[in-house]
């Protein structure tokens, strides 16, 4: 128990230190931590511009209903069945019958055409079924086939396609923040690499002294990893108040465009769980930036 008493008593003396290096040299470490954050803020911020662009459409589930237009003969009842029919498959979320008075009454108001339509005879719109699907891809277009088949149907009219392009899209924008994530990352383990590189040099007579006396590379490499342990979550800290200032510039406008199309959507800002990771990450390339720092310029510290 005493020797773990004591590794533990070290690793936090050592990370005491590694913060009192960071505090006493104000100016040269925020300027390091600024760096570094907006290494981490690139990646994080358009990850959070993919979630709300994601969760966007998602909200837009109504664009993929599709409409079925019956022929004219069908009379009402026979039209209400069929929704009825319709709405009962595994695979449709909703099925609504617009009858051919109703969609004439929209007709005639949104159209402008209200007097032409006064010179007709008779009513030249068919009963019409607004499907909302369950499903995407195969599913809805086998779906689109078994309705086109029906003896009532006369056109099924679709239009998807934006949608899953959309969504196409988004998804190849998730990879690319991937990829953005792991380059910047590595930038992130060079700048650190390189600030402990310059404490390494910094040191050099300290360490040439330790070694002199008998102290291992693990003693030696400690403080260094929790230099840069330290520098990686001051950026992260510094990138999540980043971009919770830069939604907060945004959401006022975004908002605006929202309600400009008919949606209540607002922004999500970091979740704990983003939040979590960005801090995560922040430390994990700066304790691994400092570790490959220190192997490598360690070893050429030889005390004479």
């Amino acid at each position: 128990m005493d020797a773990i008493a004591r590794y533990l008593t070290l690793h936090a003396d050592n990370l005491k230190g590694a913060v009192t290096r960071v505090a006493d040299r104000p100016l040269g470490s925020l300027m390091t931590i600024l760096v570094i954050a907006i290494a981490l803020v690139v990646p994080a911020g358009l990850r959070v511009m993919v979630d709300n662009a994601r969760a966007l459409s998602g909200t837009w589930q109504g664009a993929a209903d599709f409409t079925v237009y019956l022929e004219m003969a069908v009379d009402e009842p026979a039209a209400e069945a069929l929704a009825g029919q319709i709405g009962e498959r595994d695979d449709v979320e909703m099925a609504e019958l617009l009858a051919r008075s109703d969609a004439l009454a929209e007709f005639r108001a949104y159209s402008g055409f209200g007097e032409a339509l006064d010179l007709l005879d008779e009513n030249p719109l068919p009963h019409a079924i607004i499907v909302r699907p369950a499903g995407t891809g195969a599913d809805l277009d086998r779906l689109v086939e078994d309705l086109d088949a029906l003896e009532e149907t006369a056109l099924v009219q679709l239009d998807t396609e934006w949608l899953e392009r959309l969504r196409a899209i988004l998804e190849l924008a998730r990879r690319v923040v991937d990829v953005t994530t792991v380059l910047l990352g590595l930038a992130v383990i060079v700048v650190i690499g390189n600030t402990i590189r310059l404490e390494i040099g910094n040191r050099r007579e300290e360490i040439e002294i330790i070694k002199l006396v008998g102290g291992s590379d693990g003693y030696i490499r400690r403080p260094f990893l929790y230099l840069g342990l330290c520098y990686g979550i001051g950026a992260g800290v510094l990138a999540a108040l980043i971009i919770v200032l830069g939604l907060g510039l945004v959401a006022s406008p975004a908002r605006a465009l929202m309600e400009l199309y008919g949606s209540d959507y607002r922004l999500a800002g970091l979740s704990p769980a983003d939040a979590a990771w960005l801090l995560g990450a922040g430390g994990f390339f700066g304790w691994a930036g400092a570790g490959i720092a220190v192997a490598r310029h360690l070893r050429e510290i030889e005390p004479s």
